[in-house]
C-alpha cells in the first residue's frame, strides 16, 4: 500500500491532512501509552509511514515530562523532580525504548554470533548484562540531569527526546533490518529521503524554538549535545552492521536511549566547561 492508497473520500488536500493526522496518532499509539481515537484505524503500512513522526512523538513525550518537571520542582528538591519526569517518561512510554536497551545489552553482550545475538534479544526474560545496563543507564540520565540548571534541564528534555528519536529513526532511513528466519516486520522498511526529511524538519523546530526564543540553554551546549548524540548513534549503528548485519527494533530503542543520554552529557559539558 503506499501513501496515495488511503480512503478515496479522503482525497485533495483535506484528505491529505486528515492522513497525516492519521500517520501521527498511529505513531503515538505505538511508541507510547497515550490513547487515540478508534476512527483512525490500522494498517501496517501505515506504521511503517508512521515513522517520520517518531520525533514528534518525542516532543509529545518531552512537553508532559518537563511538564512534570516543573510542576514537581515547585514542591521537592530537584533530584526528586528528575526521578518523577523519568518515571512519567517510562510510563507513557511503557519503558518500550528501555527495554530496548536492555535486550540489546543481553544480545550484544551473551552473544558470539549473529544469529545467537538476535535469538537472545528476541527472548523476553532479560539477564545479567540487560539489568546491569538499564541501571547504570538511568543512573547516569539521572545524575547528569540533575547536574543541570533547572531551566537547561528543562531546554534538554525539550530537545533530547525528540532528537534521540530522530537518531533512531536515521537507522531506519540509512540501514537494512536484521532478518531473522527470513522475515522481518513492516516497520523494518527503510524510511524514504521524503519521510525522513519530514522527520528531520520535526526534530530541528524545538531546536530552533528553544535556541532562538528562550535563555535556557546556551547554542555550544546544542551544538556538543548534538555532536556527541550523532557519535554515539553512529559507532551504536556500525556496531550492529558488523555484528548482525543490521538492526532490530531494539536496536532502535538502544540508540534513542544512548542518544538522549549522550546528549544530556553534551549539555553538562558545555554547560560546565
Amino acid at each position: 500500500m503506499s501513501e496515495e492508497d488511503f480512503p478515496k473520500n479522503e482525497n485533495g488536500l483535506g484528505g491529505r491532512c486528515m492522513h497525516q493526522w492519521r500517520l501521527f496518532c498511529i505513531a503515538l499509539q505505538f511508541f507510547t501509552r497515550i490513547p487515540v481515537p478508534r476512527s483512525i484505524g490500522f494498517d501496517p503500512q501505515w506504521l511503517q509511514q508512521a515513522l517520520r513522526y517518531f520525533p514528534a512523538v518525542g516532543i509529545v513525550v518531552a512537553l508532559i515530562t518537563s511538564l512534570v518537571y516543573i510542576v514537581a520542582t515547585l514542591l521537592w528538591p530537584q533530584t526528586i523532580a528528575v526521578l518523577l519526569s523519568m518515571i512519567a517518561g517510562i510510563y507513557l512510554t511503557g519503558a518500550f525504548h528501555e527495554d530496548g536497551f536492555a535486550d540489546t545489552c543481553d544480545g550484544f553482550g551473551g552473544g558470539t554470533s549473529a544469529e545467537r545475538v538476535l535469538e537472545i534479544m528476541k527472548d523476553s526474560r532479560i539477564g545479567a548484562y540487560g539489568a546491569i545496563g538499564i541501571m547504570m543507564m538511568l543512573a547516569l540520565k539521572a545524575t547528569t540531569l540533575v547536574s543541570l540548571p533547572p531551566p537547561t534541564v528543562v531546554a534538554a528534555l525539550l530537545i533530547g527526546h525528540p532528537l534521540s528519536r530522530w537518531m533512531a529513526s536515521a537507522l531506519v532511513w540509512q540501514m537494512e533490518y536484521a532478518k531473522m528466519n527470513g522475515k522481518a516486520k513492516p516497520i523494518a522498511e527503510q524510511m524514504s529521503n521524503a519521510e525522513f526529511g519530514i522527520a528531520t524538519a520535526i526534530v530541528l523546530l524545538p531546536i530552533a524554538t528553544i535556541g532562538c526564543l528562550t535563555s535556557w540553554i546556551a547554542w555550544d551546549g546544542i551544538v556538543v549535545g548534538v555532536v556527541l548524540a550523532a557519535a554515539a548513534s553512529y559507532r551504536l549503528a556500525r556496531l550492529f552492521d558488523r555484528r548482525i548485519g543490521g538492526y532490530t527494533g531494539d536496536c532502535l530503542g538502544a540508540v534513542q536511549q544512548v542518544a538522549e543520554v549522550a546528549f544530556y552529557l553534551g549539555v553538562l559539558t558545555a554547560t560546565v566547561y
